[in-house]
């Protein structure tokens, strides 16, 4: 993002990028190159992938990589980039509403506008999803720290009901209700595809919903046409990728020859992209 756009601007243009029926889209990038090639390929917006980001450091997705370290690649992308940035912050990087706050504070830092937070809980022993009113305290402190930077960071509260839950639309509404009351601005529900279901969501939801797309999900254009605000790709485009390097590897080990790699990028123009000074 240019110097001259302060993260004030940058937050409040990702905001108008959300409209029912005429969907922000993002496909999700791990690391500086997949988001400059995201960038060129069209997308008005970046969004990380925890998962995909999490890959990239070697480690598993599921709040198991340092703040630090995950938030070093939300700033550089956010560097290297052009439009705004929203990072995947998983559960928020800490275990209370202070630690949240403090990991907002960050994001800001590295020139995110946007950030996701997820209800879902990884302690071995511990239930699926974290309490409504433990939830709401963390989006709430990370709401109060970016208003306290004087930045309208787009908190987007993630609802893992279908992912890791019965896939209760009421709870689901309930829980987003709670969300929206304590300072999220929009509502994330993984795993919520068919399209009667999206409608229901759509519906009872005061604000922008966030559905994740891929293979098996509604076009797009479906997806609008029930009133969806944002389409996300999460994980799949990372996962895309690392299927066709154990295919490539495979085949050239297995077979000894190239046909998977027949559709890669053209080495000059994507030199050149990762080479253009911003």
């Amino acid at each position: 993002m240019t110097n001259q756009t302060s993260l004030r601007d940058r937050a409040l243009a990702f905001h108008a990028l959300h409209v029912p029926g005429r969907p922000l889209v993002l496909p999700n990038a791990w690391d500086t190159a997949s988001a400059r090639v995201v960038e060129d390929a069209g997308a008005a917006a970046v969004a990380t992938t925890s998962a995909g980001v999490a890959w990239a450091l070697g480690a598993a997705d599921g709040d198991r990589v340092e703040r630090e370290r995950a938030l070093g690649v939300v700033a550089d992308i956010a560097a290297a980039v052009g439009v705004p940035v929203s990072a995947d912050i998983e559960s928020g990087y800490a275990g209370d509403p202070e630690g949240v706050g403090d990991t907002v504070r960050a994001v800001l830092a590295a020139g995110a506008v946007g950030v996701n937070i997820e209800d879902a809980l990884y302690e071995e022993g511990a239930g699926p999803l974290r309490d409504v009113a433990e939830q709401a305290e963390r989006i709430a402190a990370a709401r109060e720290a970016a208003d306290a930077e004087g930045v309208p960071l787009f908190v987007n509260a993630r609802i893992d009901t279908f992912l890791r839950g019965s896939g209760d639309v009421d709870l689901t509404l309930e829980r987003a209700a709670a969300f929206r009351a304590a300072g999220a601005d929009g509502i994330f529900v993984p795993g919520a595809v068919d399209p009667g279901t999206v409608k229901l969501l759509v519906d009872g939801i005061d604000g922008p919903l966030n559905i994740l797309a891929g293979p098996g999900a509604p076009p797009v254009a479906e997806l609008a046409a029930l009133g969806v605000a944002r389409v996300s790709a999460g994980s799949s485009i990372a996962q895309a990728v690392h299927a066709l390097v154990h295919r490539a590897a495979r085949e050239l080990l297995a077979a000894g020859t190239y046909d998977s790699l027949a559709a890669g990028l053209d080495y000059g123009g994507l030199n050149q992209l990762l080479g253009a000074v911003r």
